[in-house]
């Protein structure tokens, strides 16, 4: 089971014990397979100085701050984030408070402030496209040269291509989550997607149907696809459930409500209602059809839970940071 890590607010609350570290930088969005490219040399570098090894991370993300008429899809929003970042062996994430004052800070000021007097960084480790200070007027190069003439480490990591040359990134992620996609983007992941919520109460009419679910009121921003998934629910206890789950607005019954997902739990009973869970995408069946009637409804129902089931039987975690590990325990 990984252990919990710490998440610190801003630079500047850094414990003693966490200073003098290695540090990654960056948003992180996703924790994916192009971010652990970064994050597995600050790991590496940290157990062989014998220092702690953190994350710097900034919240809200930059471009909610600078756009904010654009609704943003987090693919994983902080909590989550610091999870994964845990599972991976991270010791603490800096999650510094990201501003319009602060995005004025001039590149030195940047190193100054953030990385040596907040976090007395030993070395740090980013992307090749990291920018940072006003403007983005910091580059890798900048860094480096700061890094040679105030003693502390640079290393820079090149794009991460997936088997098919192309490179991963987290906004690839969000285009095949909106397109139904799921197993394409776990396979960029390396993970399967997953969505965490509060399970609230409902209209019972899939218990009439004899589909009772469990209804989760996912962020407005979240573009997934509408439509019926294959899914792995995980209760607050760290509970495992197969389970088929519909995204959308239920076109049959109530075309005019707000998205909601509702996940009907394999061979369960029992009162969800309060617990927060997560709930993983392993497949997308079909997209979301209004049917002629409850009839038709239920008959279509049945046949997404027999191939529900199918898909399900066989799978297996797809790595060590799937989030069937990394959320033993963690779920608040």
């Amino acid at each position: 089971m990984p252990s919990a890590i710490q998440r610190i607010e801003g630079s500047a609350n850094l414990p003693a014990p966490l200073r003098g570290g290695v540090v990654a930088i960056g948003n992180f969005d996703g924790v994916h397979r192009g971010h652990q490219a970064v994050l597995e040399p600050a790991l590496n570098i940290a157990r062989q100085q014998g220092v702690p090894a953190l994350v710097l991370t900034f919240e809200p993300h930059p471009r909610s701050v600078f756009r904010p008429e654009q609704a943003m899809f987090r693919l994983t929003p902080a909590p989550m984030k610091a999870r994964l970042l845990g599972a991976l062996g991270f010791d603490a994430v800096v999650e510094q408070e990201f501003t319009r004052e602060f995005s004025g800070l001039s590149p030195d000021d940047f190193i100054r402030s953030v990385l040596m007097e907040g976090l007395g960084i030993s070395h740090v480790v980013t992307g090749f496209d990291f920018h940072y200070g006003k403007n983005r007027g910091g580059t890798p190069q900048t860094l480096a040269e700061a890094g040679r003439n105030m003693g502390f480490g640079v290393t820079t990591v090149e794009a991460f291509s997936d088997e098919g040359g192309a490179v991963i990134s987290s906004s690839r992620i969000r285009e095949l989550l909106s397109g139904g996609e799921v197993a394409e983007a776990a396979g960029l992941l390396g993970y399967r997607y997953t969505v965490e919520a509060e399970v609230t109460g409902g209209k019972k009419l899939g218990r009439t149907l004899g589909f009772p679910t469990a209804n989760m009121a996912l962020v407005p921003e979240a573009a997934l696809r509408h439509g019926i998934y294959a899914v792995r629910f995980r209760r607050a206890d760290g509970t495992l459930h197969d389970g088929v789950a519909s995204f959308g607005r239920r076109p049959t019954v109530d075309e005019d409500g707000a998205p909601l997902l509702e996940t009907f739990l394999f061979d369960f009973s029992g009162d969800l209602y309060g617990e927060t869970c997560a709930v993983s995408l392993f497949g997308f069946l079909r997209g979301e059809i209004k049917f002629d009637g409850l009839d038709a409804l239920v008959a279509q129902m049945k046949r997404d839970e027999e191939e529900a089931r199918a898909l399900l039987s066989g799978v297996r975690p797809l790595s060590a940071l799937d989030l069937e590990t990394a959320f033993d325990g963690l779920v608040a």
